[in-house]
């Protein structure tokens, strides 16, 4: 990097830590900072943990035959992506499924970082299909768009914006039952296998959205580490990154106790309600499980011990960020995969343009964390110190940094693209990135500080570039 956009990337940064506007526009309630949460707010007192159940082994997908059959299952819908398809993963389930004698459909046009329109087509195919249960084979993409379609189906006639988060959707909280939905992860990363979480790109504003309720979680997850074998280099790397943002981000989120308001009735408490002491247990050890085997995972495809600890890390840290959130990585990486001019990741075999969720959300990264460190700088420092770095001689004030630091050699030592330039954007961009950021606020309010437009702006342009 030359000297002078070095200079003025430190320049933002150091703004970034010093500054946070606290006007009455821009101070959240939802995301106030310790003992300023306003007089006449209420802020919640409890929090819940809702996982799906996980059984984990090698070769387990073998008994998936066996557990539809426990549930009595007479019409199966089993979805998964044109790729997957055809590898080992879908056969072993299929094999499974036919040796139990279950009738089964298979649907196969799963999109890979899909859309509100990929989802539709699915939740149509669970309509005609009059379902009694569903299983997905594949990433975060495969589960999510069968949690959607196995929430639609089940209240046929909703709207599709009732369940999609505010304010783009109308997050009506769901009361329908669903039928049940098995699970079977083949990425190490999304950890969808254990949240009530459902994403994709809204066309039409041309960013991120989902739905988020307890209600759509799997019904099980079968974690079957031979299936990651299969993973090409970069997938590993970018779900990798997937489950180190999850960690960071439920871990240093804005406590449960502080978030606003206190909901009125339980059904009305979000899936995402802050840190809290469970799921800071399984962050932790998430984000120590990928500081030791994530490098080993990405370099050698036939390192089963490596891959199979990420696996589990995946959903480790899916039961952690599930119940407390996730916040700026995730908020800012939404309109970073919607508004993808060209750029076409490697490894993945699509057909669009793509930057791979685990990829957008760990560019803003440093950027984010030097900002936020501040607000708890105990926690950033102690994710920096599993992930490598020596803390003994190290202030309070420099936790931001330090984290920073540690997480740019991170990203350089498995060769990141060189912040988001690389992945096609400019300066001339950030206004449309920001306002693409402005709507999550499902995530962006998790953060244990306010952020104002111009605080995006300033993140957005310090993670032009990482190196």
């Amino acid at each position: 990097m030359a000297a002078a956009a070095r200079a003025r990337v430190a320049h933002l940064l150091r703004q970034l830590q010093r500054a946070s506007c606290q006007c009455p526009t821009h101070s959240h309630t939802y995301s106030q900072a310790p003992g300023l949460s306003p007089s006449g707010k209420t802020t919640d007192y409890a929090f819940e943990m809702a996982v799906s159940n996980i059984r984990y082994g090698a070769g387990v997908t073998k008994e998936v035959g066996m557990d539809l059959q426990n549930l009595g299952a007479k019409n199966v819908c089993l979805m998964t992506d044109k790729n997957l398809s055809q590898l080992p993963p879908v056969q072993a389930v299929m094999d499974s499924l036919v040796k139990n004698g279950i009738c089964f459909q298979v649907y196969d046009d799963v999109r890979v970082e899909p859309t509100d329109t990929s989802f539709k087509e699915a939740i149509e195919f669970a309509k005609k299909g009059a379902f009694d249960a569903y299983v997905a084979v594949g990433g975060g993409s495969t589960m999510d768009t069968c949690k959607a379609a196995n929430l639609y189906a089940s209240s046929p006639h909703s709207d599709f914006l009732d369940y999609v988060n505010a304010p783009i959707g109308k997050g009506k909280p769901v009361s329908v039952p669903l039928k049940p939905l098995i699970a079977v992860p083949t990425t190490t990363g999304t950890g969808s296998e254990t949240t009530g979480v459902a994403v994709f790109d809204y066309q039409h504003l041309k960013v991120k959205t989902g739905i988020a309720s307890r209600a759509i979680k799997p019904t099980l997850g079968l974690i079957d580490p031979l299936h990651t074998l299969h993973m090409p280099e970069r997938l590993v790397a970018n779900s990798g990154f997937d489950v180190l943002c999850h960690a960071l981000e439920s871990y240093t989120a804005l406590p449960y106790h502080m978030r606003s308001p206190c909901p009125s009735n339980p059904i009305m408490r979000p899936a995402y309600q802050g840190s809290n002491p469970i799921s800071d247990l399984w962050a932790v050890h998430a984000l120590r499980i990928v500081a030791k085997y994530m490098k080993r995972a990405v370099r050698n495809p036939d390192d089963l011990e490596a891959r199979s600890h990420m696996h589990l890390a995946s959903a480790f840290a899916g039961i952690g960020f599930g119940n407390a959130g996730v916040h700026l990585c995730h908020g800012m990486s939404y309109p970073i995969s919607g508004l993808v001019k060209t750029y076409k990741a490697k490894d993945y075999n699509v057909d669009h343009p793509l930057v791979p969720h685990g990829l957008s959300v760990v560019l803003t990264s440093p950027a984010v964390f030097t900002f936020t460190a501040q607000m708890f700088p105990e926690r950033h420092l102690e994710t920096a110190e599993i992930l490598g770095a020596d803390i003994r001689t190290s202030r309070t004030q420099d936790a931001g940094p330090v984290l920073a630091d540690t997480l740019r050699k991170f990203l350089f030592d498995l060769d990141v693209d060189d912040g988001l330039a690389a992945v096609g954007y400019t300066k001339a961009d950030i206004p449309a990135l920001v306002k693409g950021t402005l709507p999550q606020e499902r995530v962006t309010k998790l953060a244990p500080r306010p952020q104002s437009e111009e605080d995006l702006s300033a993140l957005f342009e310090a993670s032009m570039k990482l190196y």
